[in-house]
């Protein structure tokens, strides 16, 4: 899976899930294109791709204990949420327990907006 915009860490990707979002409400039309949805989640922030300026990518980055999760929501693609477990260790997949914890860390971001399907994981929850 192809990461969205520019991570602030340059750690690679060791686990990720993307998750079904439910679909915004239909833009009101008035005058011209309607504008961009808000971020589904509070943190979220502009993250512009530097090949494609008119992409509107938005991401959310913590430090875990030894690990970075990172959250990426296209305002182009409103309907999917893609989180990624980023480690300094590129050998080997994480523990069971530190997936665990990126899940939990993941639902805790997400439980606002309900159950979400999961789209496509690895490794599979």
């Amino acid at each position: 899976m192809p990461s969205l915009g520019a991570a602030q860490t340059r750690w690679p990707v060791a686990a990720w899930i993307r998750l079904q979002l439910p679909a915004p409400p239909p833009p009101t039309m008035l005058l011209g294109p309607p504008p961009p949805p808000d971020p589904p989640i509070d943190g979220l922030r502009p993250n512009p791709v530097s090949t494609d300026p008119r992409r509107r990518i938005w991401a959310l980055e913590e430090d875990r204990e030894g690990w970075i999760l990172r959250l990426v929501w296209d305002a182009d693609d409103p309907t999917f949420l893609e989180a990624e477990y980023r480690t300094p260790r590129s050998s080997g997949r994480p523990s069971k327990e530190k997936i665990r914890a990126f899940w939990e860390a993941v639902r805790a971001h997400t439980r606002p907006l309900g159950p979400l399907a999961v789209i496509g994981a690895d490794p599979t929850p």
